[in-house]
């Protein structure tokens, strides 16, 4: 697919160059965070998960996490194998900053903007 070009159903037609995810992120909006699974089992964090959400075996910093996500392209995941421990970014949840909570007791307030949810 080096032409940026497949035939058949399903093709697809890209224009050559490179796309940077979140180019239009500013300082404010970027943080990086360093993980560590401190459980038995692999841990997977989709590029969509609120971050503090995630699996409790997962060390990091869930407080400074509070309405960011990580920075990886949409519908991919990162793996933390057990006792692993990598540094990756995050950026900012942008949108309605509504997010339903999966482990959190903040899951009552959902606004993320919201100062009581805190």
């Amino acid at each position: 697919m080096s032409s940026g070009i497949s035939e058949g159903p399903g093709g697809l037609r890209v224009r050559p160059g490179t796309i940077e995810l979140n180019a239009d992120r500013t300082a404010e909006e970027r943080r990086s965070f360093v993980f560590v699974n401190t459980g038995d089992r692999p841990i997977q964090i989709g590029s969509h998960l609120h971050l503090p959400d995630a699996n409790t075996a997962l060390s990091f910093d869930r407080e400074a996490a509070h309405g960011f996500r990580l920075d990886i392209p949409s519908g991919t995941s990162e793996r933390f194998e057990p006792g692993a421990s990598r540094a990756l970014d995050a950026v900012a949840l942008r949108g309605a900053r509504r997010v339903p909570g999966l482990q959190l007791a903040r899951a009552a307030h959902p606004l993320l903007d919201d100062p009581e949810a805190d």
